[in-house]
């Protein structure tokens, strides 16, 4: 086994050593994913590992080995590229083997050339994903992965950093020096052949790409490029991530954490547009790629940098206070889960009476509130997705700040979120569908390209008089198949292709929703603040950092809580539903039945019990009723539907 390499700051040092040994034997590919897996079992190993979420790309080491927390915005089409080659020294004629895994570019020393014709040569095929920073990440997660980052870092510009971990956010208003920091990229690359560099251009639109050395600020939005992120304001890096090994497991908007190569080569951006002007000359029938797919495939590196997977995970969860995999069979997994379960009771009591405050007072509502932060889609039947839980607040006040920062609260309590305003100019303006854009080949997002678990909260009482138009009736029809079907179907212009998902959506309004929704709660406040944002700001100051994070671990953990429901009770729930036919058959129906044990379910979980109790149904019995009366009442006195 290859050894005194730096695995973290020369990664391909140890690819390296391990293709010297074994040579053409496929079997190295596995030995180098081996290798790194087990330094990452090391104590604390993936906290060294610097994090492109939170490190700016121009502190980055080119060729390091790096980690990436995103989701796949798009994927583009299988590219060839060189597995094995061969190089001739022009004086000598000595032959040497090169590996073309994890590279964009083609090793060559200065006498040497590559030989395109030499049989040893092998091509093999990997697929590229785009990926963008997690859609709506909360303030809370990104800075609970800033601090328990270790990996140590210094600038490729000329100044010093006044500390080792900078955010993309601290880094905005930093001046950097383009020149200085070409110069370096390109002193720190040994030298490469341009005739190897063409070469490696002929296969199947082989990407061997990478910075132009001018746009060096991975945040310069003034860029023609765009970073195609699905939620207007988000920061940070969008990478190509190239894949080798299993990338059927992985889909559109999957979330993932990738650890692999960083590759920014400078070298490349002047082939890449030696090929464009090249390209402009020939007839553009016999072009494959059109200029404007050729821009977007191949993004300068300094925007848009690569990164060569070595090791890549779907993240059941983004909450950095969990585990990252929420295994029953992992013994670490077991002692937190049973650990946090033993103090369940305390915390649910705690976090209604912090949600009852931030409802002004109604706990009904707070109750109803905890059980849809915590529904999830746990299964489908057919068409049907079981676990969705929509919740329609009403009688909320109208052109009013209370769902600001109502969303402020839930900000600090979820993981990824992200506010609607339902305004007529919002609805017929906003691109709330992803697209298919053929001229550029890729998939173009939309707001609701957003990955599952995100809570999205939707201001309906914004809603004014006017007219929706062609776009703003698309919209609609697009929220409303989300909350009742939960999925997306996808613009590809000459058909609809359907994206299934799993996103929590909580609508606030002042009547009952113009949307669909699965419960109807209507908001009674026992007190009004004079100040609503001196209330809510007083409010989330009282609570203790500690007692937010036990919050944050109840809302996310009890997602994945398995539940089931006995033989025993299953009866039991079928004889109450008779007699409650019985007494009143008008308005106890079926769907009535499905959502009490809907209630009854997130009831349960929300109390940390995985199997439905008899005590539990009473109490899902009652807040229905309670809920039930409410609105009635309100209906008496309002004299029209809510």
């Amino acid at each position: 086994m290859p050894c005194g390499e730096d695995w973290l700051s020369h990664p391909l040092g140890i690819v390296q050593g391990f293709f010297a040994q074994n040579g053409v034997n496929p079997g190295w590919e596995k030995k180098v994913i081996e290798y790194f897996k087990e330094k990452l079992k090391e104590n604390n190993a993936p906290k060294w590992v610097p994090s492109l979420n939170e490190v700016p790309l121009h502190y980055l080491k080119p060729n390091s080995f790096v980690k990436f927390r995103c989701m796949i915005q798009d994927m583009f089409d299988p590219e060839f590229y060189m597995g094995v080659y061969e190089t001739v020294n022009r004086n000598t004629k000595a032959r040497v083997l090169h590996f073309g895994k994890y590279r964009d570019v083609a090793e060559c020393g200065p006498q040497q050339e590559v030989d395109i014709n030499s049989p040893r040569t092998t091509t093999l095929e990997r697929q590229t994903f785009y990926c963008v920073p997690v859609p709506g990440e909360s303030t809370w997660v990104k800075e609970a992965y800033v601090n328990t980052n270790q990996a140590r870092v210094s600038p490729s510009t000329s100044y010093t950093p006044s500390r080792h971990k900078r955010s993309y956010e601290d880094d905005e208003d930093m001046d950097l020096q383009p020149n200085k920091q070409k110069e370096q990229h390109a002193g720190a690359r040994q030298a490469g052949s341009v005739g190897g560099l063409q070469w490696c251009g002929e296969p199947k639109r082989l990407e061997t790409e990478a910075s132009s050395g001018q746009q060096l600020n991975p945040l310069n939005l003034s860029s023609p490029f765009d970073l195609n992120f699905p939620l207007p304001g988000e920061k940070g890096p969008a990478c190509l991530v190239k894949v080798y090994e299993d990338w059927d497991c992985f889909k559109v908007n999957d979330v993932l954490e990738l650890y692999g190569i960083l590759s920014v080569d400078p070298v490349l951006s002047i082939l890449n547009n030696d090929e464009r002007d090249a390209s402009s000359l020939l007839d553009p029938m016999e072009c494959t790629d059109t200029a404007e797919e050729q821009r977007v495939h191949s993004p300068p590196a300094s925007l848009v940098p690569r990164i060569h997977v070595v090791l890549a995970q779907k993240l059941q969860h983004i909450n950095p206070l969990l585990p990252a995999c929420l295994n029953k069979e992992e013994s670490k997994t077991c002692k937190f889960v049973s650990s946090f379960m033993s103090e369940l009771s305390p915390v649910r009591a705690e976090l209604l009476g912090f949600l009852t405050h931030a409802l002004l007072g109604d706990s009904l509502a707070a109750e109803y509130l905890i059980l849809h932060l915590i529904s999830t889609v746990y299964t489908r039947r057919d068409v049907l997705p079981l676990g969705k839980f929509t919740v329609n607040l009403s009688g909320c006040p109208r052109n009013s700040t209370f769902t600001e920062h109502l969303y402020r609260i839930i900000q600090h309590l979820v993981p990824a979120s992200f506010h609607l305003q339902m305004t007529i100019a919002n609805m017929n303006h906003l691109k709330f569908i992803p697209h298919k854009d053929y001229t550029a080949n890729r998939l173009v997002s939309g707001l609701l390209q957003l990955p599952s678990n995100t809570s999205l909260v939707i201001d309906e009482t914004l809603l004014e008089q006017g007219q929706l138009d062609t776009p703003g009736v698309h919209n609609v029809t697009a929220l409303s198949n989300l909350i009742t079907w939960q999925k997306v179907d996808y613009d590809f212009s000459y058909h609809q292709m359907e994206f299934p998902c799993n996103i929590n959506v909580f609508i606030t309004s002042e009547g009952r929703s113009l949307l669909p929704a699965d419960c109807q709660i209507h908001l009674q406040p026992q007190l009004i603040p004079p100040n609503m944002e001196e209330y809510m700001n007083s409010l989330l100051s009282a609570v203790l950092p500690s007692v937010l994070n036990k919050f944050r671990i109840y809302l996310t953990l009890l997602r994945f809580l398995d539940y089931s429901i006995s033989d025993e009770i299953t009866k039991a729930v079928e004889d109450d539903f008779v007699e409650m036919r019985k007494n009143d058959p008008q308005s106890i129906t079926a769907d009535d039945l499905h959502q009490l044990l809907i209630v009854a379910r997130f009831l349960s979980l929300s109390a940390g019990q995985t199997t439905l109790s008899r005590e539990r149904w009473l109490r899902a019995k009652q807040l229905e009723s309670l809920r039930r009366t409410r609105l009635q009442q309100q209906k008496c006195v309002n004299g029209n539907e809510l």
